[in-house]
């Protein structure tokens, strides 16, 4: 009786410590990043800072987005000064999204705005929902 007791108690310490390995192993998941900015000009520090992370964490790397709002959102039909930026966040793995509660605001002409550049209807919800996705979040 005492050794069919043990052998049950093994049996089941066994098992769950299987089923916490596994649900661990499967709640490994890749590192998401979003930044809200008001300013275009840091998104060269932005920029810089996904680089290090994708290095850094190889992998675990996962989505990187930036979120521009506020009243320098004009500055995005500015292609000689925007193009550099988009093209430093291809090469990256950013993608540049703005928002579309701005644009309008501030009387943006939105037909100006490149193709590679995201409009959301609002940033600031946007970036809400891709915390509660688990997104790590920062606001410069």
């Amino acid at each position: 009786m005492k050794t069919y007791i043990m052998s049950s108690l093994f049996l089941i310490l066994t098992v769950f410590s299987t089923f916490k390995m596994k649900a661990q192993e499967m709640g490994k998941s890749k590192n998401n990043y979003v930044v809200l900015t008001t300013k275009v000009p840091q998104l060269q520090p932005i920029i810089l800072t996904a680089q290090a992370l994708k290095e850094e964490e190889g992998e675990a790397f996962g989505d990187f987005q930036v979120i521009i709002c506020g009243k320098d959102i004009g500055q995005i039909t500015d292609h000689e000064k925007i193009n550099i930026f988009i093209e430093k966040a291809e090469t990256s793995g950013v993608q540049i999204i703005a928002c579309g509660f701005s644009l309008n605001k501030f009387k943006v002409n939105q037909s100006k705005i490149p193709a590679s550049i995201k409009v959301v209807e609002n940033g600031i919800l946007y970036n809400f929902q891709l915390q509660k996705k688990g997104y790590k979040s920062l606001s410069l």
